[in-house]
């Protein structure tokens, strides 16, 4: 499996749809022609690490509750008083113990190896790591993606003996994240194998240290070669440092995969790797579009990017090939990452671990009898699979998607306040009545909510029943929000604390608006590098009171009150994570009796 970061969908040559990509990627164009390209394949969620978590859990991360990047913190507004809603709480990390795919096919005698980016932990490099889920064989070098210093401008690759980034005979940087995904093939040829190559690239920052490439894209793209290494304003698929990346990035994944082609099969003589080896080539959400002060890339036509679940933020490249599967095949079957756990256990004929829960669908019938037929992907209860979700209550974005059919619905949870789009937007993006999938909406430019309400009312009930089912969590509105918020003068307040052993009661006064639920949020770790927050839940116990029970070797502790205006207080009151200024939650929580 290679997994890009960032890689958009309208970045690889391939998939060129309207304006001509100047990025070239001749070697996963040439992947496309030897299987099965999926024009509507998806991430399971807009940003990186819910997405790995969930291609190697199964678990969709809703299901999971890992649904951002980095997590494992009390739910708290970006800004203390600037922001309406409040994050709700999500964990840091995929569970230890949790029966990941690598776990299972180590389990049934194949080599587990992962290289480069992890990010299944509230950091890179906090647990639990790859060797804690699974993997038998792990690397994690940061290649070409190294911070070019002092600037992007500076440090270009050399021929130079000694150059850790000496150009090959090819011209191309070489990127030690690629060579020992090629070592972990090389030591492990001989038996079966599952390599997780999680590439850096085409992640922030932005920066090439190939100054061939990135003297050709100018060129190619009419801009002058930059003098200034600091931003890029240049609007649409212009920006010289990102195309050079791409193009470093394809020439890597040919690196992988010439390997396999010209590699000798140990078990098989007379035959190559690549005719008994599986690829899934994709991408963990969709394209950055930019970041402050630089224009990285363009999803058009897609809407948006990464960070939102809409189709920008989503829709990703997404090929397979290997024994089997045809070649040469486009088709518009969805697909998603979570699809990914099932179908390699089904192609490797492994069965699946006994109460395993797994969102996806088996995507092999569809590979090995008809790309095309999407009657070939079958949930577990039989049902043809024609409806994905995903969910991301953070951010700007604050939405939850469903696409039933030809048909998308986004739910946005921050409705209520000036310049709001309203609760929901609906789009129809094909038409598959006729005998071909034809392209409607794809841009989800036009919003047909309004003009279609029994529509909008039977996809948001399929979206609640999902999130339902997966007991999602959902976002809260802001009391320390400056500006008007209807019910915010309502919400109750925390009078004291007690507590007796692992017993804690706090005593709140309610100012109009009921509570109707409580949290207990705890770490472990309190004052660690890696401090991590969990949740747990209290008991209302009447006359104003809730209870809670600390979770053995708790170290700091917050109750949060939900009222039903759905305002969350936090006890003792938290900084927005902007004024968090290097500081800890546990500076600002309750400190256990008996902890020091």
């Amino acid at each position: 499996m290679i997994l890009a970061d960032d890689l958009g969908w309208q970045d690889v040559n391939c998939y060129d749809i309207d304006e001509p990509s100047p990025m070239e990627t001749p070697n996963i164009d040439a992947l496309a022609e030897k299987g099965v390209l999926f024009w509507q394949g998806y991430s399971p969620a807009p940003t990186c690490a819910p997405t790995r978590c969930a291609i190697m859990s199964g678990n969709h991360p809703a299901r999971a509750q890992k649904t951002h990047v980095v997590g494992g913190g009390p739910p708290v507004p970006y800004n203390k008083e600037g922001f309406r809603m409040i994050t709700p709480w999500y964990s840091g990390r995929m569970p230890e113990g949790e029966m990941t795919l690598a776990r299972v096919l180590g389990e049934n005698g194949y080599a587990t190896g992962h290289c480069g980016k992890w990010h299944m932990a509230i950091n890179h490099n906090a647990f639990p790591q790859p060797e804690d889920q699974g993997f038998g064989w792990t690397r994690r070098n940061l290649g070409v993606t190294k911070l070019m210093k002092p600037n992007r401008l500076k440090e270009f690759a050399t021929d130079a003996e000694g150059d850790p980034f000496r150009l090959d005979e090819n011209g191309f940087v070489f990127d030690q994240n690629t060579a020992d995904a090629l070592e972990f093939l090389g030591e492990n040829k001989a038996e079966p194998f599952f390599l997780y190559y999680a590439a850096w690239l085409v992640h922030t920052p932005i920066q090439t240290r190939n100054k061939r490439l990135l003297e050709k894209y100018c060129g190619k793209l009419g801009v002058d070669f930059p003098t200034d290494p600091h931003g890029w304003t240049k609007e649409g698929q212009n920006n010289p440092y990102y195309c050079a990346m791409v193009e470093e990035f394809d020439y890597y994944v040919g690196q992988v995969i010439g390997y396999l082609d010209e590699t000798e099969d140990p078990r098989w003589p007379g035959h190559k790797l690549s005719e008994n080896t599986y690829v899934i080539f994709t991408s963990d959400n969709g394209g950055m579009e930019q970041h402050p002060g630089e224009v990285i890339t363009d999803n058009f036509p897609l809407d948006r990017g990464k960070i939102s679940a809409r189709e920008g933020g989503t829709r990703v490249p997404l090929i397979v090939t290997g024994p089997g599967v045809a070649n040469g095949v486009e088709t518009d079957v969805m697909a998603n990452g979570l699809d990914f756990y099932p179908t390699m256990l089904s192609l490797a004929g492994v069965a699946k671990p006994e109460g395993k829960n797994l969102d996806g669908c088996d995507l092999a019938p569809l590979l090995l009898k008809d790309a095309k037929n999407p009657t070939l992907v079958k949930q577990a209860d039989g049902a043809v699979r024609d409806t994905m979700m995903w969910h991301f209550p953070h951010s700007v974005a604050m939405e939850s998607t469903i696409r039933v059919g030809d048909w998308k619905l986004i739910h946005s949870y921050d409705h209520q306040g000036i310049g709001s789009k309203g609760e929901f937007a609906l789009f129809r993006l094909y038409d598959s009545e006729g005998e071909t999938q034809e392209r409607v909406d794809i841009e989800e430019a036009k919003n047909l909510a309004k003009k279609m309400p029994e529509k909008t009312q039977e996809l948001y009930g399929k979206l609640e029943a999902m999130l339902s089912e997966m007991k999602a969590s959902y976002p809260y509105l802001n009391p320390a929000f400056q500006r008007e918020l209807p019910g915010k003068e309502a919400v109750p307040q925390v009078l004291s604390r007690t507590q007796e052993g692992d017993e804690v009661t706090f005593l709140f006064k309610e100012n109009g608006a009921k509570v109707i639920g409580a949290d207990l949020l705890y770490t472990s770790n309190g004052g660690d590098k890696y401090e991590e927050w969990f949740k747990a839940p209290a008991e209302l116990a009447g006359e104003g009171k809730v209870t809670a029970r600390l979770p053995e070797g708790t170290t700091h502790f917050v109750i949060n009150l939900i009222d039903e205006n759905n305002f969350l207080v936090s006890y003792p009151d938290l900084p927005g994570e902007k004024e968090m200024a290097g500081s800890q939650y546990s500076d600002f929580a309750i400190q256990r009796n008996g902890f020091e």
